[in-house]
């Protein structure tokens, strides 16, 4: 049995050792979620969102060459919706009116383009082929109309890869989800706390239908999903003109696709973002 004296000399060596092997990792390499947290978004319009500003958009009118360079006349937008939702799948037009934007401001998609394709219920595999297509063609967003599930809000998150704001914190993309059915508004909660959602909208034109005419129900879906968003912290997204942008800025909206391009200048005041 060793003695006092050899029990002393045996605490104190390994009392040496474990201080050694402290001061080697008392300094690790931040690990790559540290890292990420420290990284901004890789676009204007992820970064604003992400300061939780409010962020305003105009419709693409018309959607050729003509509506481009008309869009890239306007200074006040932070973003352009493009529509692809109905009608024919025609990327290489709204090719043409993004060349035609840049073409104008003499800059490199001077706005970006957020791109409505058509409903996943009609097809999911078409809806990846339109959200690869989209993404390649340079858009920054794309737009799911009518989604209506926690599976719809999955595949929207998921096709839009790594590049995604805010499953990635320095994404340069984001997806908006636009919830405008009654079955969509019964299973917000879950559709909007899907992780990766970086936009959702109640559609109000859609609501209508839906709610056939019915404006209480449509104001009150309206605020279903805008609780959805505050309680998940997600951005809401809602149309809007002069009489009323400044009210829904007011409730919490934070993305405002306006119906009237001087709406612009009246959310901007509003938001505190006007010159």
């Amino acid at each position: 049995m060793p003695n006092r004296s050899q029990l002393f000399i045996s605490v104190v060596v390994l009392t040496a050792v474990f201080s050694c092997q402290s001061q080697q990792t008392e300094s690790p390499e931040p690990s790559e979620a540290e890292t990420m947290v420290d990284q901004e978004p890789g676009s204007e319009l992820a970064r604003l969102l992400a300061e939780g500003q409010a962020v305003f958009g105009m419709f693409a009118r018309p959607q050729n060459a003509e509506g481009g360079r008309a869009a890239a006349a306007n200074d006040e937008t932070d973003f352009i919706f493009y529509s692809l939702e109905s009608g024919p799948w025609d990327i290489p037009t709204m090719e043409t009116f993004m060349a035609a934007m840049t073409e104008v401001s003499g800059e490199e998609n001077p706005h970006p383009v957020t791109l409505r394709i058509p409903p996943i219920r009609e097809d999911r595999e078409a809806a990846l082929t339109h959200v690869s297509e989209g993404i390649a063609a340079g858009v920054e967003g794309i737009v799911f109309p009518h989604v209506e599930s926690l599976q719809d809000a999955e595949l929207a998150v998921r096709s839009m890869g790594g590049r995604l704001w805010p499953i990635n914190p320095s994404g340069d993309l984001i997806n908006i989800l636009l919830i405008e059915d009654q079955v969509g508004i019964g299973a917000a909660r879950e559709i909007v706390g899907t992780q990766g959602v970086s936009v959702a909208i109640p559609g109000p034109g859609d609501l209508r239908r839906a709610y056939e005419g019915d404006m209480e129900a449509v104001e009150d879906a309206i605020q279903t999903v805008l609780a959805a968003c505050k309680e998940f912290d997600v951005a809401c997204g809602i149309t809007a003109g002069v009489d009323d942008i400044g009210e829904r800025l007011a409730q919490g909206f934070k993305l405002i696709i306006v119906n009237q391009p001087e709406a612009l200048s009246v959310g901007l005041e509003e938001s505190g973002r006007g010159g």
